[in-house]
């Protein structure tokens, strides 16, 4: 299961290194730019991806992918047409670790299980869903799991001893650390506290940890990269995708610029180091 995550890691540490985790918006600012940037995601740098379902109410996101949310939808985005993203970016690319990111509402709109095969047809590897607790695990996890797609669950810094083995209960593919408490682009990551916390994760669960949240240069992506497996960085690049909205190859040349340089903090942190 998860063949494209485990093996992505498996990578990354022979390579001994962390990778870059990038967070883009399904749709934005069109579903033309977005694909554009989606495929030009693995060159630029980006070991694995993340892929926003757009929702109109993104409650653990701030303003910037709130907005880049609002984009999406006016463009006419939908979880449909986010399936189909997927599957004109695996025409092209076959092996980097796809994940979906977002909220239940739409899929359960869409149908749970309807949902879960369009998705694996499509070549999505994996879901993180900001607002489905453990407690709720039949609802989407466990049918998720059974058939072969990876979930992926959230730490945060208010995950207490008591609360942590419920919460890597059914979890797959990585751990996702949320860095800060609070909405995306609204802190910067504490790389003390992030360290504490990866140590912390990696005594109970052998699964890569992931970190995300408050990561907006590469200097802080590499800092997290001496650390952790992963860094996730998203709200800072769905900003200059958002400066960009009326130039599409600039849009595109810019973002991916950009990554590139997150990418060369990323992999050469622990050289550094």
């Amino acid at each position: 299961m998860t063949t494209r995550i485990a093996e992505r890691f498996a990578a990354l540490k022979a390579e001994r290194r962390a990778g870059l985790v990038i967070f883009i918006t399904a749709g934005d600012p069109d579903p033309k730019i977005s694909l554009d940037i989606l495929k030009g995601l693995p060159k630029a740098g980006a070991d694995l991806i993340e892929l926003g379902m757009p929702f109109t109410d993104p409650m653990a996101d701030g303003p910037a992918i709130q907005a880049a949310s609002q984009r999406a939808l006016k463009a006419g985005m939908t979880l449909k047409k986010t399936l189909g993203l997927v599957r004109g970016f695996r025409e092209t690319d076959k092996a980097t670790p796809l994940v979906l990111m977002g909220y239940y509402n739409p899929i359960y709109i869409y149908g749970v299980d309807r949902f879960l095969d369009d998705a694996l047809k499509a070549g999505v590897d994996g879901l993180i869903m900001v607002d489905m607790p453990p407690e709720e695990d039949a609802e989407l996890c466990l049918p998720a799991l059974r058939k072969g797609l990876a979930f992926i669950r959230l730490a945060t810094p208010t995950t207490d001893d008591a609360r942590l083995p419920r919460v890597l209960s059914n979890t797959s593919g990585f751990i996702y650390y949320v860095s800060i408490t609070g909405i995306t682009g609204t802190a910067s990551a504490d790389l003390k506290h992030i360290e504490q916390a990866v140590t912390r994760l990696k005594r109970v669960t052998p699964l890569p940890v992931a970190v995300g949240f408050g990561i907006n240069t590469p200097d802080q992506a590499a800092a997290v990269a001496r650390v952790a497996d992963a860094a996730v960085v998203g709200t800072a690049v769905v900003k200059i995708i958002a400066d960009h909205p009326k130039h599409p190859s600039e849009t595109v040349a810019k973002t991916l610029a950009f990554i590139g340089d997150l990418a060369k903090g990323v992999r050469t942190a622990r050289a550094s180091a």
